[in-house]
């Protein structure tokens, strides 16, 4: 199946996008938990992607000031990152809108976040306190050691690495979301192979929906590395 045609357009006119494979994530708000997430599980994988040949661009909806703090925080890449004012390509794509209220965006986002309209949200936040022995460890603590033990997620654990986040987005709020409009837009992820084929895609369902297996959120790429 071929990929988007919307999305193959805007990679025509990326530098170093036109060709080969090409893994493209549609980010939500620079302020949102599932980008901050998606980023800093990234990062330290983009060495391999490149060795094995693939291109990586995160687009996300926010303006440059945001894009800076953002990579600051997350350890990713600037060069990879592309900002939009507005979720057009999102649109296009028919990714997610997410709840939409008669009291505007926010009212939606707080339903969403119990869950109402956006499938698996809270039992993420659960995983994120109980912890998960499938998943990988997040922080090098002796706390968590003695808490937990080591080698995967410790109960509190990614709960802890998410409230991080949220300290940071909130104190930095204006940076991160110039406008509030969209803050219930969900994103997607598609790998693209030279032919312009879909090798994979990820349409996210709700609030820290990113990926299909969220304990280990990158093992999509796996047969490709």
């Amino acid at each position: 199946m071929q990929a988007p045609a919307p999305l193959l357009q805007r990679l025509q006119a990326t530098a170093g996008m036109q060709g080969g494979r090409r893994l493209v994530l549609l980010l939500t708000q620079l302020g949102d938990f599932d980008s901050m997430e998606y980023a800093q599980a990234l990062a330290p994988e983009l060495p391999k992607l490149e060795a094995a040949g693939i291109h990586t661009l995160a687009i996300a909806i926010g303006d440059a000031a945001g894009a800076e703090r953002f990579c600051r925080h997350t350890g990713f890449p600037r060069t990879a990152l592309e900002v939009d004012a507005e979720p057009t390509l999102h649109r296009e794509l028919g990714l997610y809108e997410g709840l939409k209220t008669p009291g505007g965006p926010w009212p939606g986002l707080l339903l969403m976040c119990a869950g109402i309209g956006s499938p698996g949200t809270l039992a993420e936040v659960l995983r994120g306190y109980t912890g998960d022995r499938k998943a990988p460890q997040r922080i090098d603590s002796p706390l968590f050691r003695f808490a937990g033990g080591e080698g995967f997620q410790r109960p509190f654990e990614l709960a802890s690495v998410r409230l991080r986040n949220m300290t940071e987005v909130l104190g930095n709020w204006g940076t991160y979301v110039p406008r509030n409009d969209f803050i219930t837009q969900r994103g997607g992820t598609f790998l693209i192979d030279a032919d312009d084929n879909l090798l994979y895609s990820h349409r996210d369902p709700g609030i820290l929906g990113f990926s299909a297996t969220m304990n280990r959120p990158l093992s999509f790429l796996d047969p490709f590395l």
